[in-house]
């Protein structure tokens, strides 16, 4: 196997364009799409339009339910919430309509892999991994080798040991033959890991590596401006946070 792994574009072409030229450029056809394809950015519809054309897997996201209002955003911050807001007054019905086939999650079982936006566990109520206590939790509601999954823009690797003992990676990691894995793929359109590029995951048979990639975040930002998007919203994209 070999894919290509992305997540959380939330609208931001600019960051999906640069992303799938470097994927293009290293010869990888497979590519898998996590959730979160709007939200916070400018082009939701391109960014929807692009994802269902390039991707072998289309899963929904937080973001995406919101516009669709399968979840309800009194729950957002009021900067996340007015993206939404705006987003579905931006959105076209034929997006709508392709929004509204991507799944909750997938496997792929021949490869031994369960795809997920938010966590292994109640998926639809959008919880977050943040510490190895939550990934131990999740390790125990999928039986597959690797899960594959963003959410919290905050890309990492867990290894569990067949003990049970917990290794994290930052950047890349060895697929070894009796381990399992949780892999964090970051945010393609808004990291927020004190690195603004784009980042997305590649996974093969023997290992899995976090990729980052450059783009042009003023673009994004300019446009953002242009629509009266909420200014705190722009700003981060220039600090990755």
């Amino acid at each position: 196997m070999r894919y290509a792994v992305i997540s959380d574009v939330h609208g931001n072409i600019e960051a999906l364009k640069s992303v799938l030229k470097d994927i293009k450029k290293k010869k990888i056809t497979d590519i898998l799409f996590l959730g979160d394809a709007v939200g916070y950015g400018p082009d939701p519809d391109e960014c929807i339009a692009v994802l269902n054309s390039e991707c072998k897997i289309l899963l929904a996201g937080n973001h995406d339910w919101a516009v669709l209002g399968l979840t309800d955003i009194d729950f957002f911050n009021p900067y996340a919430k007015a993206a939404i807001l705006w987003t579905k007054e931006k959105i076209s019905k034929e997006n709508l309509s392709i929004l509204k086939t991507f799944l909750i999650s997938k496997e792929i079982e021949d490869k031994k892999i369960f795809l997920v936006h938010s966590t292994p566990k109640k998926p639809e109520e959008w919880h977050y991994i943040l510490t190895l206590w939550d990934a131990e939790v999740n390790f125990h509601y999928f039986d597959n080798k690797i899960c594959l999954l963003g959410h919290s823009h905050q890309p990492f690797i867990i290894e569990r040991m067949p003990s049970g003992e917990m290794s994290t990676y930052r950047n890349e990691a060895k697929i070894g033959d009796t381990e399992r894995y949780i892999i964090n793929v970051g945010s393609v359109g808004q990291p927020r890991d004190g690195d603004p590029r784009a980042c997305y995951a590649i996974i093969d048979d023997a290992s899995v590596k976090l990729h980052r990639v450059e783009y042009d975040i003023e673009k994004t930002q300019n446009e953002m401006r242009m629509y009266g998007l909420p200014i705190p919203l722009i700003e981060r994209l220039s600090r990755g946070v």
